[in-house]
């Protein structure tokens, strides 16, 4: 997030790291990057950096985190995945800590890395490293720790049939409100048809099965960092037992693709499980910033984020259903 939390300030994330994790600090600076959570660095008393998360428990999009951070260290440890970067257990063996009753936080290794950008594009070389730490990820069999599952359903669907009814009066949240409800205004045709177009490729997915492995949930190059010794997955909040679609829509572009994919697994890839979670992640994430928009808000780098999310997302799931038709 670019902007620092409200609610919570550097000397808090500082009593955390001490009281759970027995560190002392040098130097604690607030990061304003990513997205979805609160970022800092963190130099302990030794030298070594480390990198802090603080996650709302209250964001539609944070489900069971215990269960997910979990997952991660044992991805990392018992399954021997490098490539996962997975939280540092507290002093007490726990992955997440409690600023307070709302607010997680997590302690990650510091990674020297390239990061890349959520908007980089990704070349043939660079589809095929990803399949294959799918490929690894989605073939570990879990042992001994409990994954969250992720439903094939558009759990937010109903934040927007909301914001479609209420199209008829002034919504009053903000300074984006208004533009917001002009925006979803042009675009309720485009919505239905969405839904429409998700509900029969839910049906297709059901009735052809196959197989539910732990996904990541958001392999896109922002969650990505290259290293030395390779590519390094980052972000693993929305670990879940799920179709290997879910991960896969990311980076699969063709029969190329696919074809390694199922070289590595022996599961071939289903294209309408891969059209149905991209078109879930567009109607997700319009949920979330209708949701952003319609509620209490001011002006300021996140909310223009919001905004900017909206118009994006609903030009690309018109964009996509107008491909369709042709």
């Amino acid at each position: 997030m670019r902007e620092r939390p409200a609610d919570i300030s550097d000397s808090d994330v500082a009593a955390v790291l001490a009281r759970q994790w027995a560190l002392t600090l040098q130097d604690l600076s607030y990061l304003p990057v990513g997205f979805g959570g609160h970022h800092w660095l963190a130099v302990d008393q030794t030298g070594s950096r480390w990198f802090v998360t603080v996650s709302d428990l209250a964001a539609p999009w944070v489900h069971d985190l215990p269960a997910a951070m979990q997952t991660a260290v044992w991805l990392a440890t018992e399954a021997g995945l490098e490539f996962v970067v997975a939280p540092v257990p507290s002093s007490t063996g726990q992955v997440v800590g409690f600023v307070d009753g709302r607010h997680a936080l997590m302690m990650f290794p510091y990674v020297d890395a390239t990061p890349c950008r959520f908007e980089d594009p990704v070349d043939g070389a660079g589809r095929s490293a990803i399949i294959d730490i799918l490929a690894r990820l989605h073939t570990a069999s879990p042992t001994g720790v409990q994954v969250p599952s992720s439903p094939l359903e558009a759990a937010r669907r109903q934040a927007i049939e909301q914001a479609l009814v209420s199209l008829g009066a002034p919504w009053k949240g903000g300074p984006f409100s208004e533009p917001g409800r002009d925006l979803l205004t042009r675009y309720e045709g485009t919505l239905r048809q969405a839904f429409a177009r998700f509900d029969g490729l839910l049906g297709r997915v059901r009735e052809a099965g196959g197989p539910v492995v732990i996904t990541h949930g958001e392999p896109h190059p922002g969650n990505l960092l290259r290293t030395g010794a390779g590519l390094r997955l980052v972000d693993w909040d929305q670990t879940a037992l799920a179709r290997p679609e879910r991960d896969l829509w990311w980076v699969i572009s063709g029969d190329q693709d696919a074809a390694r994919y199922a070289s590595r697994t022996g599961w071939p890839v289903n294209h309408d499980a891969l059209a149905l979670y991209q078109l879930r992640w567009g109607l997700e994430d319009v949920a979330e910033f209708l949701t952003a928009i319609r509620g209490p808000h001011q002006q300021t780098a996140d909310t223009l984020v919001y905004w900017t999310g909206l118009r994006e997302t609903l030009e690309s799931i018109a964009a996509g259903l107008s491909a369709i038709a042709q």
